[in-house]
């Protein structure tokens, strides 16, 4: 609907920063989806929105960097101006008592410094692969880490783009085998099924290097076979820590920030 051109356009008093998880089958959710239910969940919880000027106002809403369509996660952002100055824990429990199950608000704190984007250097990867093995996995792991280049390909917007998957893993672990949980599609790993477990750290780039593509470069290098889907999960994503092995949180600094004002 086109805005009233007399309407006033009460400008943002309070940036917020939420840190939200897209769980369980929500995690065949795609991001227009979530900012839906997140628009809806905002007007329920009847949260004093900022709005954009123009004929056309929308919320003000930002996100940053959305997990794919088909991956869970734990360390989705997005961020919010307000009219009115809001407790943030208040909004982080009203929020989960109108968001679906599933999308769920983990903190929300007041934005107290800027470049939020770019502290988002790096994500940390939990990624199950029903049906293969330990020792499989560990073959095709030490491959791909003795490549200096590991070229793939994806389809993308702009058309097909070829690059370098192998540059942007800083870090790959191996976990014991599992019992996967069951899968919520139609691809389930039989029962008693055993499951490798990969924790992978990634460094954010231009274009971004998914875990998908990880095992793309695996099955090229190694010839890694998938008998069923991967299980993605990510657990974290922000600035690297001091060592470049780990992610940490990002709203640490907005924390320390508002603790020492």
């Amino acid at each position: 609907m086109a805005r009233d051109p007399g309407r006033e356009i009460v400008p943002a008093v309070q940036k917020l920063r939420i840190q939200h998880a897209k769980r369980g089958r929500l995690r065949f959710t795609s991001h227009r989806d979530f900012q839906r239910a997140f628009e809806r969940a905002l007007r329920r919880a009847n949260i004093p929105m900022a709005y954009s000027a123009g004929f056309s106002p929308h919320p003000k809403i930002s996100y940053a960097n959305a997990a794919a369509t088909g991956v869970a996660s734990e360390a989705e952002y997005v961020e919010i101006g307000v009219v009115q100055k809001v407790d943030p824990e208040a909004v982080c429990r009203v929020l989960n008592e109108v968001l679906p199950a599933g999308f769920d608000v983990l903190a929300v704190v007041e934005a107290r410094t800027s470049d939020f984007v770019a502290r988002l250097e790096a994500s940390h990867w939990n990624i199950e692969l029903p049906g293969v093995t330990h020792a499989e996995v560990t073959e095709a792991i030490a491959k791909f880490l003795d490549e200096t280049e590991v070229l793939v390909e994806r389809n993308t917007k702009t058309g097909i783009r070829t690059f370098d998957a192998r540059a942007a893993v800083l870090r790959v672990e191996i976990q014991n085998e599992q019992t996967p949980q069951p899968l919520v599609s139609n691809d389930e790993p039989e029962t008693g099924q055993i499951c490798a477990i990969l924790q992978v750290v990634v460094r954010h780039g231009v274009p971004a290097v998914r875990p998908d593509d990880v095992l793309a470069a695996l099955t090229k290098v190694a010839g890694l076979a998938l008998p069923y889907p991967a299980r993605v999960t990510r657990l974290a994503q922000g600035p690297l820590s001091a060592d470049g092995w780990s992610v940490t949180d990002p709203l640490d600094l907005d924390r320390q920030t508002a603790s020492t004002s």
